[in-house]
């Protein structure tokens, strides 16, 4: 099969959607509203579709993947918005060293496990 593609986005729930929204704002999203129920996020060329909607199975296994060019500096961004302090369940870990490259972990307010990380070669 040959696709060809443009972006990819998926589509996250909520347990508290203006809560999410907020949270994402602040973490260095642009928000789109796309409809009453749902906002499309993004930073540049990529992003993802936050709607109001809470399945616990599904948000507590949803999982995003976020791909940087400076895993630390990056850290100490997100470290320096104090999103743990601002908002409920909100947590963040230190950088963890795997085989494949580095990464730490931030979970949303209603528990999505993002994955912020850096590859050691570009065929990951």
């Amino acid at each position: 099969m040959n696709i060809s593609g443009k972006s990819i986005r998926p589509f996250i729930g909520s347990k508290n959607y203006s809560i999410s929204r907020n949270f994402y704002t602040d973490l260095g999203f642009e928000e789109v509203i796309t409809s009453g129920k749902m906002s499309y996020f993004y930073i540049k060329e990529f992003g993802f579709y936050l709607q109001d909607a809470y399945v616990k199975d599904w948000v507590d296994n949803s999982m995003i993947f976020l791909e940087v060019d400076n895993l630390e500096s990056t850290l100490k961004k997100v470290q320096s918005l104090k999103l743990t302090e601002k908002y409920e369940n909100v947590r963040l870990s230190k950088i963890v060293h795997k085989v494949w490259g580095n990464e730490f972990f931030l979970h949303d307010p209603s528990g999505i496990l993002w994955h912020f990380g850096k590859f050691n070669s570009a065929k990951q």
